[in-house]
């Protein structure tokens, strides 16, 4: 019984691992394929999702490690590592689904004046042209400028932001469960006893 409990434990916690390291590489490939095809030109958001990426990756590598041998030290950076994120992500997930329409729209507008590479991916996407008004003394790379046929890009962003935070806040609350569920299986396996090991020693 023990040696089945120890064995599904471990092979929940690798299976789990192997599932972080697969998003892990899905979001930098994302990421860098975004960059390479000129989809999105802002290297900070780019920098951001590799960076995350990377981090979840390592983190992940750890765990894998850390189930693959029984290592306690690794085990216990892992978890506490994972509950962290757990704690920030289920934030972060019940502030998107929380958020109100004057909130999105502050906050849309805060990104906006930030981030001038981000402000032309969006305009040459959304085919609009300036925030809240358009102004047609300014270069802009949307389709509709030559034409002076623009629309604002407000209006058009917020179509699609609520449905965004939506979405964005139900995966991040998913994964946070799997965080939680990734911090419970990892106290239950470094407490186990390792059935290979020499009855004599408590791990």
């Amino acid at each position: 019984m023990g040696c089945a409990g120890f064995t599904c434990s471990k092979n929940s916690l690798c299976a789990l691992n192997i599932l972080y390291v697969m998003v892990s590489l899905l979001m930098i490939g994302i990421a860098a394929w975004g960059k390479w095809f000129g989809l999105v030109s802002s290297f900070q958001v780019v920098g951001g999702v590799i960076a995350v990426g990377v981090f979840l990756f390592i983190v992940a590598l750890v765990g894998l490690v850390g189930a693959m041998k029984h290592h306690q030290v690794l085990l216990f950076f892992y978890m506490i590592i994972l509950f962290m994120v757990f704690v920030v992500q289920f934030s972060v997930s019940c502030a998107c689904l929380a958020i109100n329409k004057d909130q999105q729209e502050q906050l849309l507008e805060v990104g906006w004046n930030n981030t001038l590479s981000t402000q032309v991916d969006v305009e040459k996407t959304l085919n609009c042209c300036g925030f809240l008004h358009v102004d047609y003394n300014v270069t802009c790379p949307a389709a509709c400028f030559p034409q002076h046929s623009c629309s604002s890009c407000a209006d058009k962003i917020q179509e699609h932001a609520g449905e965004v935070l939506q979405f964005v806040g139900g995966i991040g609350l998913f994964f946070s469960f799997t965080e939680i569920l990734g911090v419970w299986l990892t106290y239950r396996y470094r407490n186990q006893k390792d059935p290979r090991a020499n009855p004599s020693a408590f791990l």
